[in-house]
């Protein structure tokens, strides 16, 4: 008997890739920088039902657009 098919998730390729684009951010300009991990944070939160935003502290929320009272950056 076998395990039943688990659907495909992230791979280590897939943190090993994503980490290589941050190394590679990270000598970027900072507003660049600011903007990539605030999409990344609000992809983040709509794919987990917006739970997300509630652990995150308020000027982080706002930077993101996760904040209701205040509109997304862009």
């Amino acid at each position: 008997m076998t395990a039943p098919d688990r659907p495909k998730g992230p791979t280590d390729d897939d943190a090993t890739e994503l980490i290589a684009q941050l190394k590679e951010l990270a000598g970027a300009d900072p507003a660049d920088v600011r903007q990539v991990v605030a999409e990344v944070l609000a992809a983040l939160d709509r794919a987990a039902g917006g739970a997300l935003r509630e652990h995150l502290p308020a000027a982080i929320r706002v930077d993101a657009g996760l904040d209701p009272a205040a509109p997304a950056r862009h």
